[in-house]
């Protein structure tokens, strides 16, 4: 062992940045891949998004236990959550916080009796792009033109301790239409911005344009 006393002696500092930086990604703050479209136009395949873990709870680094609550997600955040309905990480737009109603006619949603207001971008045959403005955050949004099974969901109440999100690709997205109200506890963080992002469809080049891109 007189070696593996040796070795640790003379790189003692840089085990201690790696220690550093993984209690770092464990409790602080984090990047997480996104690899499919369910949150276009938003966030696109290949983006590398920021995970703010200190948006929401100062949580035990390598676990899930809340030290101290900081504040509660509001309707428009997109958060990150550790799926155990999907047995997955997946990244979603907030649209309902306990104690609101929510539902859904032809893309529209309705909260707490009101319906929120698009206004079209662009349209096809196939696909409308549409900006909604969702707990007073202006984002795009994707829907199908002749909608799908997830376009419609009658009025529900969200529980406490429950989150009603969705994907911005509306009819493509598996969110809450399809496993359920988002707990509380697998909420992992908020994100605002992507780091980078890679094009799987140009030999994973970057994206210079969305170097640091705010969501």
């Amino acid at each position: 062992m007189r070696w593996l006393k040796k070795t640790v002696k003379e790189n003692k500092g840089f085990i201690l940045f790696i220690v550093l930086m993984v209690v770092f990604r464990s409790a602080i703050a984090d990047w997480n891949d996104v690899p499919t479209g369910s949150m276009k136009p938003t966030i696109v395949e290949g983006d590398r998004i920021l995970v703010d873990k200190l948006a929401y709870d100062i949580r035990l680094p390598f676990s899930k236990v809340s030290l101290k609550k900081l504040a509660d997600p509001v309707v428009g955040d997109i958060i990150i959550f550790d799926s155990q309905a999907a047995d997955k990480r997946l990244v979603k737009r907030v649209v309902g916080v306990p104690g609101d109603t929510v539902a859904m006619v032809n893309n529209q949603l309705i909260i707490n009796g009101k319906a929120l207001d698009y206004q079209m971008v662009s349209s096809s045959f196939e696909n409308q792009e549409k900006i909604e403005i969702l707990g007073g955050i202006t984002h795009k949004i994707y829907t199908h033109s002749l909608g799908s099974q997830l376009s419609n969901f009658p009025m529900v109440t969200i529980p406490q301790g429950q989150y009603l999100a969705l994907g911005d690709n509306r009819d493509n997205s598996a969110d809450s239409r399809v496993i359920g109200f988002v707990p509380r506890n697998e909420i992992i963080g908020r994100s605002k911005k992507v780091v980078v992002s890679f094009n799987y469809d140009n030999y994973f080049l970057p994206r210079a344009e969305r170097f640091m891109h705010t969501l």
